[in-house]
């Protein structure tokens, strides 16, 4: 995917800034796509600083907009469903302060899906000016270890290769898991 989106922005340099920040909106937007081949084919491309500082406007303005999204299409389908659980029932109604320091906390977990957070945010009671200020900030961090694990990866240094064993280790103790519950 990488290779793809390298060719696309080299055949269209002009319009390469343009097109990373529309990709990673609407990565965004389908929420459960992983946007690091974009970090990858932007740190390539743009160089590691200019790279993800494009990354991280373009997963910014791609939360805002999904944010928005949801709010407006699928808050009415997905409230009752989400209602059944008392936990998220709890999530929904936090406001103001609370909210902010939920969604920055939930920004800075690595292990929670994106549009995850922006889903539940946009259900709940959250301004939309309290969940930009909140998601963007956190997605600040981690951005910043996503960037330079991926710049590692594809300089294929050392730490780019353990980063690579770490990662097939847990995918392998999650296969083995998988199959022990089956």
């Amino acid at each position: 995917m990488d290779e793809l989106l390298l060719n696309f922005f080299e055949d269209y340099k002009r319009y390469a800034i343009f097109i990373s920040i529309f990709i990673n909106i609407v990565v965004a937007i389908f929420g459960i796509i992983p946007s690091f081949f974009i970090t990858a084919a932007n740190l390539i491309f743009f160089g590691f600083w200019y790279g993800t500082l494009l990354s991280f406007v373009g997963e910014a303005l791609g939360a805002i907009i999904a944010f928005y999204l949801y709010r407006k299409g699928f808050k009415r389908f997905t409230v009752p469903i989400v209602e059944k659980y008392p936990i998220t029932q709890k999530l929904l109604c936090v406001q103001g302060r609370n909210a902010f320091y939920l969604i920055l906390s939930l920004r800075l977990l690595p292990f929670i899906p994106s549009g995850i957070v922006t889903l539940l945010s946009a259900m709940g009671k959250v301004s939309l000016l309290v969940f930009a200020i909140a998601s963007t900030i956190g997605k600040i961090p981690a951005l910043l270890i996503e960037a330079y694990s991926v710049y590692q990866v594809t300089q294929w240094t050392w730490t780019g290769k353990l980063i690579l064993i770490l990662f097939g280790l847990y995918l392998l103790y999650l296969f083995l898991k998988k199959v022990k519950q089956s």
